[in-house]
């Protein structure tokens, strides 16, 4: 078992401050989650929560203009998604929570201040908690209320009062902080070490009236990552990377504004420093993928939206000397809500769920099946139904045989006969993945940490 005392690492602290000349960048905390070398550990991995308070809008028509212009976000309940979340972690009691951006529905400052609330039960429960911000979180223009018919702008939040909301669940504590970003580096364990990374691009957001929705890591970050992955390596530690965008393509035709810009660079250092996993949010799939240089094989894990169908959030499991164990989990709440669609009609909210997200996947095809010629109504509401059906699982992180019960129905070979057109090409690209469950991985210890 490798030995460290607390005077050693702030000899290899001192050194790195005295190298780098970073001294403002720099400090020292023990890690909340206090985990020894060579001890198990679990954590909880969360994706685009999209949390929205309830005093930010009714049932009224501005409301439910907004919602049905979304992508299946099931923003009327995002708080209960998240207590039920809470619930959660009362149960299992992981070491430490992850939380990979956009924490926020539009980056309305009451928003992050519920959240907060929420996040400070977590941590009262013994569960530390690592957050980054996505693109909806930090100088938002769109930050509004929605109440009855009208939508009206709201005060949204700067990166340092980010940085000072969110002090508790991670900033405060860190070994470092990125003076270029809102990055930083966080010790839940001796021997695992977390570079939290800023990968949103909100510099301009206010001149331009729009949140930028792309991403990257600046140059000076990317500096910043060297500097802390040789922190690490003098300390023994394997670094595990959070952020927001994509490092690699999940999806064929869904990248631009999804993977960040400068992959094939940040690839290249993470490589170099033997970084065996990352992350990733705001693509909202249910999705793995992997890059693989000089026998260093790299994870990007992105876990879908908490928000979205079917509500579920990552789980890793250590065992030392044996490895990383992922899995998704599913939210239990269908008993926790009930949804009433017509008079006398209840349903739980799984089902109100699919149906929700179907129907959104429905409103968002519509327009370009409208364009193709000899598609009548009736024909294209079961292609619309179909595509919904095949996105539903998808997302779900569920591709190829999943997709067999689908691909051998009426409405898929009316889907194959189609013009072309983006939604039957966004169709026909689910089924040309290389892995058929993305719900589950295991990662051996690397031999860097057998020696």
């Amino acid at each position: 078992m490798r030995k460290r005392r607390l005077s050693v690492i702030l000899l290899l602290f001192a050194i790195m401050l005295v190298s780098y000349g970073c001294t403002e960048a720099f400090q020292y905390s023990i890690g909340c989650a206090d985990i020894k070398t060579n001890e198990d550990y679990t954590f909880f991995i969360v994706s685009d929560p999209h949390y929205i308070s309830k005093d930010s809008y009714d049932n009224g028509k501005a409301f439910k203009d907004f919602l049905n212009l979304g992508d299946g976000k099931m923003l009327n309940h995002t708080d209960e998604l998240f207590d039920s979340l809470i619930g959660d972690v009362a149960s299992e009691k992981p070491d430490f929570l992850l939380i990979t951006g956009d924490l926020t529905c539009n980056g309305a400052k009451q928003d992050h201040i519920e959240l907060t609330e929420r996040l400070k039960l977590i941590k009262d429960m013994g569960t530390c908690v690592f957050v980054v911000p996505g693109n909806h979180d930090v100088q938002n223009p769109y930050s509004r209320e929605f109440i009855g018919d009208e939508t009206t702008d709201v005060e949204t939040i700067t990166s340092a009062e980010f940085m000072s909301l969110y002090a508790p669940f991670g900033y405060e504590g860190a070994i470092s902080k990125d003076p270029s970003s809102l990055s930083y580096l966080a010790m839940p364990a001796e021997d695992t070490w977390l570079l939290m990374l800023d990968s949103t691009d909100a510099d301009n957001n206010v001149s331009k009236n729009y949140p930028e929705q792309s991403g990257n890591l600046r140059s000076d970050t990317l500096k910043w990552i060297e500097q802390c992955a040789e922190l690490a390596k003098k300390n023994n530690a394997r670094l595990i990377a959070v952020m927001h965008h994509s490092m690699m393509d999940h999806s064929e035709l869904i990248k631009v504004n999804y993977t960040i810009k400068n992959s094939k660079e940040a690839l290249k250092i993470f490589h170099k420093h033997g970084i065996e996993m990352v992350f990733t949010g705001h693509i909202h799939i249910q999705d793995i993928k992997s890059d693989e240089f000089q026998g260093n094989k790299l994870y990007d894990i992105g876990t879908g939206s908490l928000a979205v169908y079917p509500h579920q959030y990552g789980r890793m499991q250590f065992t030392p000397n044996t490895g990383f164990d992922y899995r998704t989990v599913k939210l239990n709440i269908d008993n926790t809500i009930n949804y009433n669609p017509d008079e006398g009609n209840f349903l739980g909210f799984e089902e109100y769920s699919a149906s929700f997200f179907i129907e959104q996947c429905g409103r968002m095809h519509h327009e370009c099946l409208e364009q193709l010629e000899g598609l009548s109504d009736a024909k294209m509401e079961i292609v619309l139904d179909t595509v919904g059906k095949m996105n539903m699982l998808y997302f779900a992180g569920y591709r190829n045989e999943a997709l067999n019960d689908i691909m051998n129905t009426d409405g898929f070979k009316m889907l194959e006969n189609i013009a072309p057109c983006f939604t039957k090409e966004y169709a026909m690209a689910m089924l040309n993945d290389e892995r058929t469950d993305h719900n589950t991985l295991f990662i051996p210890v690397s031999s860097f940490e057998k020696q």
